[in-house]
């Protein structure tokens, strides 16, 4: 059974007459042991639900759309805690102070077929695969790093079972996969690269995708093993790689399977493809695609843009992709009449190895615009925040850093489309902190 926790307002379980703290025992007869057996269930249009409340099992019957909400949030599950020691854990490179959520290692397969998150599969049990396979739980996402068991154990830091007989379990059953390999200079690139890709593409098209994304390191690195992100020499190098594979995948596969991180070209001071090369942008939220996606849809945003009654406004973002933000920018004063400037904030909390606009922190967007702020209303990005506490990194509230800065802030959708969004909200008015 789950508990369920909250009852949206004029629903259809609000009007049903359920209420938090019952209890979900069945939907179309299926058990609800966790979140999983509950989202599965909502695929259906016509719902039987069974609730245990005081001792009593009610029964409400459902109409709906397939794969629509009724209303209701029940328990999250606690995950399953990774075991691994990997020599780039983002965990274990975090100061202490930050948001308790951060130092959670979550390994859960449940999470990753719900949420996207990746996986080693290094905690998966028998019970876990078979209920994957099963159940159909797809698509699942995988962090393989190298197929040579030898130098997998090496990064994951301890003796894991082997990754290839799991995949090609899985793909027996027809899951489908998206795999992401973290790249390390002399660890796993070169022809350890090359063979993992290669493993991977015997087992298309159940692996759908392959990430190639550069290691990413903090400056508390303390007492941990030495790694380095690649040189340019080695980022060119691996996009290289990518670009030949593509093109055999393309006349072999009709699909380009295997695609560079965006940063992976930043590093390797190359210019990067245009949208159509990642295709249906399968691992975008990797990092994957999404320069080339914001610059197609800046060009849908320019043609809506409309003048504005707004001086000026300031946006901030990570150091790695002010370029392409002060391109539109400047475009989108024109067509607004807005005077705006775009401030790269470097990441001086955790090193100026982190340069995205994600792990930006409370207390550099501070220190760095305290300055030169003159009173102008800032945007920020959305991903510098998390969604249900309005809290950066740091554990800064988004309210200390308006009483900091004494402006008006809005939190946008990290899109052309959030900062013309934003830009039109302040148009409007004093705005204390509002998200959009």
């Amino acid at each position: 059974m789950i508990a369920i926790e909250r009852i949206e307002p004029g629903s259809f379980a609000d009007e049903a007459g359920l209420c938090p703290d019952d209890l979900l025992v069945t939907i179309n007869t299926l058990p609800m042991n966790d979140l999983v057996d509950y989202y599965r269930a909502l695929q259906a249009d016509h719902l039987v639900i069974e609730v245990f409340r005081q001792g009593e099992i009610l029964v409400v019957e459902c109409e709906k759309f397939e794969d629509e909400e009724i209303g209701l949030e029940v328990a999250h599950p606690e995950p399953h805690q990774c075991g691994n020691q990997c020599l780039f854990c983002f965990v274990h490179q975090l100061p202490k102070g930050l948001r308790r959520s951060l130092y959670i290692k979550d390994e859960d397969y449940r999470f990753s077929y719900l949420y996207g998150s990746f996986i080693t599969l290094t905690n998966t049990s028998e019970a876990d695969l078979q209920r994957i396979t099963t159940e159909k739980l797809s698509p699942l996402y995988i962090s393989v790093h190298a197929t040579d068991p030898r130098v997998r154990n090496h990064l994951l830091g301890c003796q894991v079972p082997a990754i290839v007989p799991l995949l090609e379990r899985l793909a027996a059953a027809d899951i489908q996969m998206h795999c992401q390999i973290v790249l390390c200079p002399g660890i796993n690139d070169g022809t350890v690269l090359q063979q993992t890709i290669d493993t991977l593409a015997g087992l298309y098209p159940q692996v759908a995708s392959i990430a190639v994304v550069p290691v990413g390191l903090t400056r508390y690195r303390q007492h941990l093993p030495a790694l380095r992100v690649p040189n340019q020499s080695e980022a060119l190098h691996c996009i290289e790689q990518i670009d030949a594979y593509q093109r055999k995948f393309m006349e072999k596969l009709r699909t380009r399977l295997v695609y560079a991180a965006d940063e992976m070209y930043q590093l390797a001071a190359t210019s990067l493809p245009e949208l159509d090369a990642y295709e249906d942008l399968p691992q975008l939220e990797n990092g994957v695609g999404l320069t080339a996606q914001f610059r197609v849809e800046a060009e849908e945003v320019l043609l809506e843009a409309e003048p504005l009654n707004l001086d000026a406004a300031v946006i901030v973002t990570g150091r790695s992709f002010v370029s392409q933000m002060q391109d539109i920018a400047a475009r989108l004063a024109l067509r607004t009449g807005i005077d705006i400037e775009v401030v790269a904030i470097d990441n001086e909390f955790f090193g100026p190895d982190v340069t995205v606009a994600g792990l930006v922190t409370g207390i550099d967007l501070v220190n760095q615009l305290r300055g030169i702020i003159r009173g102008r209303p800032l945007l920020l990005p959305n991903v510098m925040l998390k969604a249900d506490e309005e809290r950066f990194l740091d554990d800064m509230h988004i309210d200390a850093l308006r009483s900091a800065l004494g402006v008006s802030v809005v939190a946008v959708d990290s899109s052309a489309w959030g900062m013309l969004e934003g830009l039109e909200l302040l148009a409007q008015g004093p705005i204390d902190v509002i998200r959009c």
